[in-house]
């Protein structure tokens, strides 16, 4: 047991010194450490190659303010004549918020149209012809611009909320486009009833610029139309013709119209379709200048400034067209007015 015990602590005590060893061999040969730099490391990136583009990063969205829709107009139709439908086809590339009323529509009496037209958020009327300006204007909550009604007078259309458009081509214009036609034109007869003194003076006006004396006559119904056409046909080279209906009538006008022809007299009108009854030239308005100019007005109103736009606003376009010997129109043309 001895020697077992002998043999043991040995061993044991072997293994504690190799153990010892090892330790302080580990401690010996292990390398001293390094220092810590303290100049910054630079970092290298490489640069992309060709297939390595960096991509950017995307442009912040910005919110886009939504347009706000133009006020609604409403634009009401005497009747669906060309005249009217003409100016109200070229009033909707002006107005893309826009209601049409056509007062021919036995289902749309005036009462039902503008009682409609009250109780919605449209911010003004334009109404074309005379039932349809005076429906409007008697009866609208919201301005008028009115047109193409020649005795607006009579009719007591101008009002404070309420504002016009005039019914034929600028005068002056329309005694350029005759001379030229005309160079002999010398002396021109015009009968007209009471009520168009601003009219008379703008005639008077470009009559004198243009060298053309202008005779003339204040009637009262159509009997004395013809009454005093028949004294002055002999004494005028042109008749110019306006579209009052007062004094007026179709029996009256066909009168004046052929003999008129039988003196060789040229007669002026204010549309196209007169041709066809006798008449040698046409000095029309134009749809498109009536519709920029309701436009213009209706534009100001929105803008709070109606007081500062005038009773009746002039043209500026007529439309000529001349009848030739076989009765059929020879030559139309759209003609601006000077400034």
């Amino acid at each position: 047991m001895r020697g077992i015990d002998f043999l043991a602590r040995r061993s044991t005590s072997g293994i504690l010194a190799m153990l010892a060893l090892g330790v302080a061999g580990c401690t010996s040969f292990a390398p001293p450490d390094e220092p810590v730099s303290e100049d910054p490391v630079a970092i290298v990136v490489p640069a992309p190659g060709p297939d390595e583009t960096p991509v950017p990063d995307p442009a912040p969205t910005v919110a886009m303010p939504v347009p706000a829709r133009p006020p609604p107009v409403a634009i009401v139709l005497t009747n669906s004549q060309p005249a009217f439908l003409d100016v109200a086809v070229e009033l909707a590339s002006y107005f893309e918020n826009h209601k049409l009323y056509d007062l021919s529509d036995e289902s749309l009496p005036p009462v039902t149209v503008l009682g409609s037209i009250n109780d919605s958020d449209v911010t003004a009327v334009i109404a074309i012809g005379l039932r349809a300006a005076q429906s409007s204007v008697s009866m609208s909550r919201v301005p008028v611009v009115f047109s193409q009604v020649f005795n607006y007078h009579d009719h007591e259309l101008l009002a404070k909320h309420s504002r016009g458009v005039v019914s034929f081509a600028p005068l002056d214009a329309q005694l350029d486009a005759w001379k030229k036609l005309d160079p002999e034109l010398r002396r021109i007869g015009l009968i007209i009833g009471a009520g168009h003194e601003d009219l008379l003076a703008e005639a008077e006006l470009a009559a004198l610029r243009h060298d053309v004396e202008l005779v003339v006559r204040i009637a009262n119904s159509d009997q004395e139309t013809l009454y005093l056409f028949r004294r002055m046909i002999r004494d005028i080279d042109g008749f110019w013709l306006f579209p009052d209906n007062r004094i007026l009538s179709t029996r009256v006008l066909n009168q004046m119209l052929a003999e008129a022809g039988r003196q060789r007299v040229t007669v002026v009108g204010p549309s196209e379709a007169m041709l066809e009854l006798g008449v040698a030239i046409s000095m029309s308005t134009v749809a498109a200048d009536i519709a920029a100019k309701i436009a213009a007005i209706v534009r100001r109103i929105q803008a709070g400034e109606i007081d500062q736009v005038p009773g009746m606003t002039p043209l500026s376009e007529l439309r000529v067209a001349v009848k030739g010997q076989a009765g059929a129109r020879e030559a139309v043309a759209n003609v601006s007015e000077s400034p």
